[in-house]
C-alpha cells in the first residue's frame, strides 16, 4: 500500500477486521524524521524553546507516529517538518476534520439560496405527518444536537453506528442508514456528536444539486459544486473527498490532502471566509456564516457549528482544547487518531499536525500544540 494515500477501499479492508475498526497501520516510527524547518519565526519567539516543542510533537515515545506539521504566522510557513517517508506532496486522510469541510460547504450553499439554516431539514423519509424528525433543522444538525439516535463509539468497536454505517452493513448507502434512524432526544436537548450526522449533512448538500438518484451523477455533482466554490478559489488543488456506493461524500470522516492545503482551510476561516495570503483573494464564506460556526452551541458551548472551540465544554464532556490555558478565540478541526488543524486568530496562526496517535498520545499532541500556539 503506498503510505502517503489511503483509499476508501484500503480503509475498509483495513478497518472490517472488526478489532481493528477506525485505525490504520502505523509507519516505522523509529526511522528518524527529517530535521526540523524553521523559516523567519517572530522576532520575539524563543527560537530554542520552539524547537524543543517541535522535536516533542515527532517523539513517538509520547505523541505516536507525527507525519506532519505546518505552522503558518501571517498566511506564510514558519515551521514545517514531516516524519519519515512523507513530505509536502502527502496526501493525508482528514477523519473527522471532513466535518467542518462540510460546514464549510453548507454555508455557501445557504448563502446560494440552496438551503435555508432554520428551516426543517429537507429530508424525504422525516417528512411523513406526524414524523418528530421533521422538527429537525441544518442548525441542529451542524450543532450535533438534532437528537438522532447515535452511537459514535462502541465496545466492541462494531457495535458503534459509525463503524456500521462506514464499514459494515450501512456502507453501500450511508445516508439511507443514518436517516433510519429514530429520535432519541428532543433537538437541541443534548449534545451527541455523530459522523452520521455529517452524512445525512451531505446527503442534504448533494439533492440541493440534484435530484438523480444515479450514483454517479450525484458525485459528479457534489464534486462540481466543491471545485467551484472551495477548490478552485481558494487553491486547495489536494482536496480529495471520497464517497459512498450511493455517491454521497463521506462528510463526516473521509477526505484527503496535503498539510499545505490542510492549512489553507484553515487559513479561509481564520480570514473571516476570504481566501488568498491573509485573506486577500475572493470572499468564500459569509461573516456571518464564520461567526455562526465560531458560536458555541445551546448544547455544548466548546463546540459550535461543525467546528471545535477553546471553551469549556457542558459538564461530562471531555475538553477538545485547552480552556483557561489559551486564547479563547482559539478554535480547531479535530480528526481521529490526533489529526488537528488549529487556529489562533489573535496570533495569526494556523496549526497543522498530522500523523497516528493513540487516545493517551493524543492529549499528549493537544498539549504540544498548546505549547507551540502559546510560544508563538
Amino acid at each position: 500500500m503506498n503510505r502517503k494515500t489511503l483509499s476508501l477501499a484500503s480503509l475498509a479492508l483495513a478497518l472490517c477486521g472488526v478489532t481493528a475498526a477506525m485505525a490504520v497501520t502505523r509507519g516505522d516510527v523509529s526511522a528518524p524524521a527529517a530535521p526540523s524547518a524553521t523559516l523567519a519565526l517572530p522576532a520575539d519567539a524563543d527560537r530554542a524553546a520552539v524547537a524543543r516543542i517541535v522535536d516533542g510533537l515527532f517523539d513517538p515515545a509520547t505523541k505516536g507516529e507525527t507525519r506532519a506539521l505546518l505552522v503558518l504566522k501571517d498566511g506564510a510557513p514558519i515551521v514545517e517538518r514531516y516524519g519519515a517517508g512523507f513530505d509536502p506532496d502527502s496526501k493525508l486522510i482528514s477523519w473527522s476534520m471532513a466535518k467542518t469541510v462540510t460546514a464549510m460547504l453548507t454555508g455557501m450553499m445557504i448563502a446560494d439560496g440552496k438551503l435555508s439554516l432554520d428551516a426543517p431539514a429537507p429530508v424525504p423519509a422525516w417528512q411523513r405527518p406526524g414524523d418528530p424528525r421533521g422538527d429537525v433543522t441544518l442548525r441542529h444538525l451542524l450543532h450535533m444536537s438534532s437528537g438522532i439516535e447515535h452511537v459514535e463509539n462502541g465496545d466492541p468497536a462494531y457495535d458503534s453506528d459509525t463503524v456500521r454505517m462506514l464499514f459494515l452493513g450501512g456502507a453501500g448507502d450511508m445516508a439511507a442508514y443514518a436517516e433510519g434512524k429514530p429520535l432519541a432526544a428532543r433537538p437541541d436537548e443534548v449534545y451527541n456528536y455523530s459522523s452520521a450526522t455529517s452524512v445525512i449533512i451531505a446527503d442534504i448538500l448533494t439533492r440541493a444539486l440534484t435530484p438523480s438518484r444515479d450514483p454517479a451523477a450525484r458525485r459528479d455533482a457534489m464534486l462540481r459544486y466543491i471545485r467551484g466554490r472551495l477548490i478552485e478559489p481558494a487553491g486547495i488543488a489536494s482536496l480529495t473527498p471520497e464517497f459512498d456506493a450511493h455517491g454521497t461524500m463521506i462528510g463526516g470522516s473521509i477526505m484527503h490532502a496535503t498539510a499545505r492545503d490542510y492549512a489553507r482551510l484553515g487559513e479561509l476561516l481564520r480570514n473571516d471566509g476570504n481566501a488568498g495570503t491573509n485573506g486577500d483573494g475572493a470572499r468564500l464564506l459569509s461573516h456571518g456564516w464564520i461567526a455562526f460556526m465560531r458560536t458555541g452551541s445551546p448544547a455544548d458551548p466548546g463546540y459550535g457549528g461543525h467546528l471545535w472551540l477553546n471553551k469549556a465544554r457542558a459538564p461530562g464532556l471531555d475538553q477538545a482544547l485547552w480552556p483557561g490555558q489559551g486564547d479563547a478565540d482559539i478554535f480547531a478541526f479535530l480528526g481521529h487518531q490526533g489529526q488537528f488543524i488549529v487556529v489562533a486568530p489573535s496570533r495569526r496562526l494556523t496549526i497543522v499536525r498530522l500523523g497516528i496517535s493513540t487516545k493517551e498520545e493524543i492529549a499528549h499532541v493537544r498539549d504540544g500544540l498548546r505549547d507551540l500556539a502559546n510560544a508563538l
